[in-house]
């Protein structure tokens, strides 16, 4: 059985409406695998802000659903974001990342001036792969001080110059925005781990392209969590957006279905899909994915336009080879890097865009609905090293 779930009133389209209160742990997809996810800051809510949707039936008592909906997560949203700039946004985002560099490549100066010998190089490389940007382009940096000072002395800001430059370079075409067509309705599925911050994005990306005017239709295929497509629908009902969702256990491939037919017979713009959190050495479950796909194209050919690819940028060197599993077995066209300012590890970014060309959409921070990005290489390099 599928159900869903018209949006609430336009009043709420905005951002600004009521929330409900906290969530226990066992419901949040950070208590599985992210429990260094940001906590949210919640209000109570008002009576009748939220209407009761059955979603697991026989499987959860009257009383259980309506504390599950009653302590479902809704972050709430920060209003002084739409006046930060991009650039102060980036620096945001990589304070931790930018502090490492800066306290740890400062320390290598002794004086106005330092040589530059293997003893320097070899401390500079090692601080470089410290912030997860991978060998290869440690040892580009390394490689161009080496040639421009070689058996010369080096001030901090030029080293800091160099770094700059080459990530900037290297990430140059490694930005973009949504591949949407015009064509209604456009396609988009979210694949990646539990707890990589999956769900949350989706709600943040709904969140932009709700603003942006556009009708979206959420599908909530990870129907192997009851706490996850509670999740969305109250991420829907705060966004103001409508959601098809399934019984917990049921097939997810048959909540993509209805979800696009109804896309397509009610003139939707967008329809986003979410999936299972899976690992990508999960064979079984990435074939599912396949599935889905399959079913997408059964009404609209061309579907899906984009396969977002969310990663925890506090897994480091793990979330490399996340993007490896999930960009041969789904056909990844971009990547979210989500809790890029829970980490110091912000260079993470640039061997998943070097080893597997996939663009980086979006950038994300904390839980708010505006705190998401489109990410740009040069805001993005010239943050991390101000």
């Amino acid at each position: 059985m599928i159900f869903w779930k018209k949006k609430k009133s336009a009043s709420n389209d905005d951002g600004t409406g009521d929330i409900p209160a906290n969530i226990p742990e066992s419901l949040s997809e950070r208590s599985q695998e992210s429990p260094s996810e940001d906590a949210s800051v919640l209000e109570t809510p008002k009576e009748g802000s939220i209407r009761q949707v059955s979603i697991v039936q026989d499987s959860q008592s009257q009383d259980s659903r309506s504390k599950v909906q009653a302590d479902a997560p809704v972050p709430e949203v920060a209003s002084s974001e739409a006046a930060s700039t991009k650039v102060s946004w980036f620096k945001r985002a990589l304070q931790k990342t930018n502090d490492l560099l800066r306290t740890d490549i400062r320390d290598l100066w002794k004086s106005e001036g330092e040589l530059v010998d293997e003893a320097f190089l070899s401390n500079l490389y090692a601080i470089l792969i410290r912030t997860d940007m991978g060998p290869s382009m440690a040892t580009k940096i390394k490689d161009s001080i080496h040639d421009q000072y070689r058996a010369r002395k080096v001030h901090q800001e030029d080293v800091l110059r160099i770094i700059r430059d080459r990530v900037a370079e290297s990430l140059k075409s490694k930005g973009g925005t949504l591949n949407l067509p015009d064509t209604k309705p456009a396609v988009i599925l979210v694949v990646g781990v539990n707890g990589s911050g999956k769900t949350t994005s989706i709600a943040k990306i709904a969140h932009r392209l709700t603003r942006q005017g556009k009708r979206v239709l959420l599908a909530a295929g990870d129907t192997f969590r009851a706490a996850a497509v509670e999740q969305l629908r109250i991420w829907a009902d705060r966004i103001g957006c409508d959601i098809v969702m399934g019984e917990q256990g049921s097939d997810p491939a048959s909540v993509a279905f209805k979800a696009m037919q109804r896309a397509v017979e009610e003139g939707y713009d967008v329809c986003i899909v979410d999936t299972a959190g899976r690992l990508q050495t999960q064979s079984h479950l990435m074939q599912q994915l396949e599935k889905i796909k399959r079913v997408l194209q059964k009404h609209v050919e061309s579907a899906p336009h984009e396969v977002l690819l969310v990663l925890d940028a506090t897994a480091g060197q793990n979330a490399i080879s996340q993007a490896k599993g999930f960009s041969e077995a789904a056909g990844c066209t971009g990547i979210v890097l989500s809790k890029l300012d829970g980490t110091a590890k912000g260079g993470v970014i640039i061997p998943i865009a070097e080893q597997f060309g996939l663009p980086v959409k979006f950038i994300g921070i904390g839980e708010k609905l505006p705190d998401l990005q489109e990410f740009s290489p040069d805001d993005f390099a010239a943050a991390l090293f101000s």
